[in-house]
């Protein structure tokens, strides 16, 4: 899992990526490419 400053770059990168709040952070999920896999802070 990468960690990044900004996720709305990443978001782009690949069709199945979705941005999702959790506890407070932001991640990128990606069920069917896990490398795209990124947190925010």
């Amino acid at each position: 899992m990468k960690v990044r400053n900004s996720l709305k770059s990443l978001r782009g990168r690949h069709r199945n990526n979705k941005i999702v709040r959790r506890k407070g952070r932001v991640f990128i999920i990606n069920k069917t490419n896990p490398r795209f896999k990124a947190r925010q802070g």
